[in-house]
């Protein structure tokens, strides 16, 4: 029997909650559009699958990317202070997402800062995000204390740190910057720095390696940014510093990432769910867009994935095409026509 010609590659798509839906629609629209490789198993998760059955994370969603081994996913609300755990960190666990990537780039020109071109890796599973935390009583007051304890292990800092240089080497990056707050946090980031200082001595000759404070680090963002390549950090460094990396690029909506682990990859937008304007027409479904083009290079499939971001630049030159959060009165559906229009010539 002849081969076909174009294997579909099983995903499993969250649509999330609040905005989730109608930008994970956008996304899948324009994937079409390219001639999408992707054979969709949705599953519902976050409030979306509490709403479908009462659990944030389904043993179904569970097991769809335990087979699928990919997954590209809508925003998924974690509700503050209380509530269910967030299921972002908790799927990252399950499947040993050690890898965050998140690149920014300038796509539109005429802002704040241009030619931004910085990658951000984060470290996924230790840290402060492992949530080892308690209240201490005291008197009648249940909450008097709280504690929160961190953990790095040099195991996990040299895998992240290797993952950070290997990027660079694939992506022709020529430095990579660990960032830390070794100067108070001795042990815990001390340890991350070390593991890191180790592995840069592998690719001596052939990447770069230096180091910032991470409030250094911060400040040195807004002032110059362009003096930055790939940077490498810890859990909840990355967390902060990512977002305010999307800032200098137009904001969360220009900022996709990407979960990696040894047997598994999970794809999103770094914003939230956004419930303010969900249901409004008007949401950017760039960012999730963006992460759907990582997964196309994750799964071999760069052509498409350059069709797409070529047929984005386009479109951006249009200001009438963007949606509100970018600075245009276009709806979410003007913006994706658009895009689709541009990807047919990119």
């Amino acid at each position: 029997m002849a081969e076909t010609r174009f294997a579909r590659i099983p995903a499993t798509l969250i649509p999330g909650d609040g905005i989730g839906p109608e930008i994970t629609g956008a996304v899948t629209a324009i994937l079409d559009a390219v001639g999408s490789p992707f054979e969709w198993d949705v599953q519902q998760g976050g409030m979306a699958g509490i709403a479908k059955g009462g659990d944030p994370l389904p043993a179904s969603l569970i097991e769809s990317i335990r087979r699928t081994k990919l997954a590209l996913k809508g925003p998924l609300t974690t509700p503050v202070g209380g509530g269910f755990r967030s299921v972002n960190v908790r799927l990252r666990e399950e499947f040993g997402l050690y890898a965050n990537l998140r690149p920014v780039r300038t796509m539109i020109p005429g802002g704040r800062y241009e030619n931004i071109d910085i990658v951000l890796v984060r470290e996924n599973l230790e840290g402060l995000y492992v949530a080892f935390e308690h209240y201490i009583p005291v008197g009648d007051d249940p909450h008097a204390v709280s504690f929160s304890a961190g953990v790095n292990t040099r195991a996990e800092g040299k895998r992240i740190a290797r993952f950070a240089f290997d990027y660079a080497v694939r992506h022709g990056r020529k430095k990579v910057t660990l960032v830390h707050k070794a100067n108070v946090l001795k042990a815990l980031t001390g340890l991350f720095l070390e593991a890191g200082r180790e592995v840069a001595k592998e690719y001596e000759g052939r990447v770069q390696v230096d180091d910032r404070i991470v409030d250094a680090c911060a400040m040195q963002l807004v002032m110059n940014p362009w003096q930055f390549d790939v940077i490498v950090t810890t859990n909840l460094f990355g967390d902060i510093l990512s977002d305010e990396l999307a800032g200098l690029v137009g904001g969360l909506g220009m900022a996709p990432g990407a979960n990696i682990g040894e047997n598994a990859a999970i794809f999103e937008a770094v914003h939230g769910s956004a419930p303010d304007i969900a249901g409004k027409g008007i949401a950017n479904p760039l960012a999730l867009l963006l992460a759907a083009c990582l997964m196309l290079d994750h799964v071999a499939k760069p052509d498409l994935a350059s069709r797409i971001r070529k047929g984005v630049e386009s479109a951006l030159r249009e200001t009438q095409a963007r949606t509100p959060d970018l600075g245009g009165k276009a709806s979410t559906k003007q913006f994706v026509d658009a895009i689709v229009r541009h990807v047919g010539h990119a």
